[in-house]
């Protein structure tokens, strides 16, 4: 029997999901949907700094007309982590690319149940701890969590 969570779902998101929610000329794209779920409390959201970092270089580089919308969601939606030390990676070495790794460990450090990306072997062979998720898969999956939290009441 799956055990049935007492709060909300807390979701790490990678960069790739925040520069395409931010960016996407569609408001209803799953990426945004996340964020959006972030900012309505529905999820609670978090990143790291590396990972804010990576979205603002990037869209600084191709859509720097994207930026306003992104501070503004990141703002209202995110909760903003610090990266992991260096010493804090050892004992997760290999799970991750190592660049990613960091990303991966902040997720764990902070509890998080998920990590959505569209990079999933980025992330293999990963962690007992978090599920690592498209985020297609992720919004499925967490309207299945919160369908089970209201059927409890």
């Amino acid at each position: 029997m799956e055990t049935i969570p007492s709060s909300k779902p807390r979701i790490f998101l990678d960069a790739d999901v925040i520069f395409a929610g931010s960016a996407s000329p569609n408001e209803h794209s799953t990426s945004n949907l996340i964020i959006r779920m972030g900012e309505l409390g529905l999820i609670d959201a978090f990143t790291s700094i590396q990972v804010i970092t990576e979205v603002e270089r990037n869209l600084g580089d191709k859509l720097p007309n994207a930026m306003p919308a992104f501070q503004l969601l990141a703002h209202r939606s995110l909760k903003i982590v610090a990266d992991p030390m260096q010493d804090d990676l050892r004992a997760y070495l290999g799970l991750a690319d190592f660049a990613d790794l960091p990303i991966l460990v902040a997720a764990i450090r902070e509890g998080c149940g998920f990590l959505t990306t569209f990079n999933l072997r980025h992330y293999q062979p990963g962690h007992h701890a978090i599920q690592v998720l498209k985020p297609g898969d992720l919004v499925l999956r967490v309207r299945y969590l919160l369908a089970r939290l209201g059927d409890e009441s």
